[in-house]
């Protein structure tokens, strides 16, 4: 190669950097708008599904759980349970969903799958 043929190459190279630069920045620009977009849904996805499995705990829906009910229509009501406890005697199973709202609560037992009791510290 000639002194020519190399100052071609480096002119030619010079040329090609700044598309290749602006090709990597749309690129990369791309991604990024696309990735925050599917960052963003995915929080909204998340906030959406805790909001409907945290139900508020009211009088009113206290007062709709009534002896006899399964534990799927408690949860239907009130939600899953904040904690849950199960105790399984020789003839019966005995099952305490505890429903915490800052410092009041509401308690359901079930004798066999079925609402047996409720007590509740809401003050509505």
């Amino acid at each position: 190669m000639t002194n020519d043929e190399d100052i071609r190459m480096t002119t030619k190279d010079v040329a090609e950097q700044p598309r290749y630069m602006s090709s990597f920045r749309l690129r990369h620009s791309f991604v990024i708008r696309h990735s925050s977009f599917v960052i963003c849904l995915l929080a909204l996805i998340f906030a959406l599904a805790a909001c409907n499995s945290s139900k508020k705990l009211t009088k009113a829906n206290v007062d709709e759980v009534a002896e006899g009910m399964s534990k799927k229509q408690v949860e239907s009501i009130l939600g899953p349970p904040t904690t849950m406890d199960t105790k399984d005697f020789v003839l019966l199973k005995k099952t305490i969903y505890i429903y915490a709202q800052g410092k009041e609560s509401v308690t359901v037992v079930f004798k066999d799958d079925k609402v047996q009791s409720k007590a509740s510290t809401l003050s509505e």
